[in-house]
């Protein structure tokens, strides 16, 4: 499945990105992500914006980071987010709460699931065709991806070091939108298409994602 934009030319839309943690940064700061997001006529402002963990995207938290987005002429704010603990993502949603011109995107377990969604990354990673079924089933999806690492590579990666692993599927071709592509990672479909209700009239994501919108 591929992804464009179609329709008349439009202006660059600015964003702005708030995130939880390093392993969110580093995808949404990656080459490959700008590029998709300048695809579908999105800018960023800045680097996004490590809130340093969960428990910090709390109102009183978030704001100065969304004033610093709004000084740098950002239209539109992303905060992006695992659920976590929570019992539900509207409870996630209520804690940080909504804002004007802000869209909260959560990913239903931890980001990492979303790695383990783009079965090219995998292939290329474990030098074989590989398909992971359900990522999103997964309740710790990082130490999932670190041990069939090292079922497949024989390399290990620290229990702890979420950033390398991170550093070495964004640095081995990650793509958020292949990721899309999976029919069992609704969080991703979900995160595009939010992506796309900020689009510039005129341009649109091909193909629609469908249910990915219903999170």
């Amino acid at each position: 499945m591929a992804f464009g934009c179609i329709g008349r030319r439009s202006a660059m839309v600015k964003v702005g990105f708030i995130v939880e943690g390093e392993t969110e940064k580093l995808l949404i700061d990656s080459v490959v992500f700008q590029s998709f997001l300048k695809s579908i006529y999105l800018e960023c402002v800045s680097e996004a914006i490590d809130a340093k963990g969960n428990g910090n995207l709390l109102p009183q938290n978030i704001e100065p980071f969304r004033q610093r987005l709004l000084a740098a002429k950002a239209e539109w704010i992303f905060i992006l987010t695992d659920q976590d603990d929570d019992v539900c993502i509207t409870k996630t949603r209520q804690r940080i709460t909504e804002r004007d011109n802000q869209t909260i995107c959560i990913a239903t377990q931890k980001i990492e699931a979303w790695f383990l969604a783009d079965s090219e990354l995998l292939g290329r990673l474990f030098k074989k065709k590989y398909y992971f079924d359900f990522p999103e089933l997964e309740k710790t999806p990082f130490e999932t991806f670190r041990k069939l690492m090292l079922e497949h590579t024989g390399r290990g990666v620290s229990k702890r070091a979420k950033t390398i692993l991170a550093n070495i599927v964004l640095n081995n071709g990650f793509s958020i939108q292949r990721a899309a592509t999976h029919p069992n990672c609704y969080s991703v479909k979900y995160f595009i298409n939010k992506l796309a209700f900020v689009l510039p009239t005129g341009a649109i994501i091909t193909p629609p994602l469908g249910d990915g919108g219903l999170l």
